[in-house]
């Protein structure tokens, strides 16, 4: 275990940078993670770790020759894009970027989702009812933004995600679904989701036009009336439970 005592030490500035720079990420191939929670996960993903900083000594079963640097609890929280960082940052290497392709069973497309932990929080639900893929559309946000991988739960480890435009799209011979707040559309219940890719749409705007078109059908969640709409991530979470509950119920 290597001690660092500056901030301004070259290891830092490199880490505090991919925790806030999406352009910076993509340049140097990897991305920062924040926890023990999840640093664990990584480790059980067998993910590619490249560095770990520490406030204590850590007792982890890391892969051989991982470096390890110890620093205090300032540098910590000059590193950390959180408000409130935990004892642990680490550092992995960004997977391949991968453009979608279609297998049988459920997908779920992202069209422009801006929050981050909106982003996160679909993963992680994706991996827990077995999503095949989250597909990334657009302007949507970094899956490696640290927000999304701490909402990831580990799940970012583990989820197949994939990259797509709208030729793209065009080219595939699947089922599109678009969703919708309106309660007169089909209700999710009574929908066949299977073998398709479920669009949800930005939260502020829905489906953008170009998806509009490429959409087969429209589905909804039935909500109270008078109720504006779900958080993406929720209504996301009740798609993706309603397309999979077959399954999870004989768990």
């Amino acid at each position: 275990m290597e001690r660092i005592t500056g901030r301004k030490n070259s290891i830092c500035v490199h880490a505090k940078n991919l925790g806030k720079d999406s352009s910076y990420r993509k340049a140097k191939g990897e991305f920062l993670c924040d926890g023990r929670k999840l640093l664990d996960e990584a480790v059980k993903n067998n993910a590619p770790i490249t560095a770990v900083f520490t406030t204590e000594d850590l007792k982890a079963a890391l892969p051989e020759n991982t470096p390890v640097y110890l620093i205090d609890q300032s540098i910590m929280d000059s590193i950390s894009p959180l408000k409130s960082p935990q004892n642990v940052l680490f550092t992995c290497k960004l997977p391949p970027l991968k453009t979608f392709e279609y297998r049988t069973g459920t997908h779920i497309l992202l069209d422009n989702i801006q929050d981050p932990g909106n982003v996160g929080t679909i993963i992680r639900c994706a991996d827990a009812f077995g999503i095949n893929s989250v597909i990334f559309f657009g302007s949507t946000a970094d899956a490696y933004n640290p927000k999304a991988v701490r909402a990831s739960m580990g799940a970012i480890f583990r989820q197949r995600i994939g990259f797509v435009s709208i030729g793209e799209l065009e080219q595939i011979s699947v089922r599109i679904i678009g969703t919708s707040g309106d309660n007169g559309y089909l209700p999710v219940y009574k929908a066949d989701l299977k073998d398709a890719i479920i669009v949800m749409g930005n939260e502020g705007q829905g489906i953008s036009e170009d998806l509009k078109r490429l959409c087969g059908e429209t589905i909804c969640i039935p909500i109270t009336p008078g109720c504006e709409s779900l958080n993406v991530a929720v209504a996301a979470s009740i798609i993706m439970y309603e397309a999979k509950k077959g399954i999870v119920h004989d768990i």
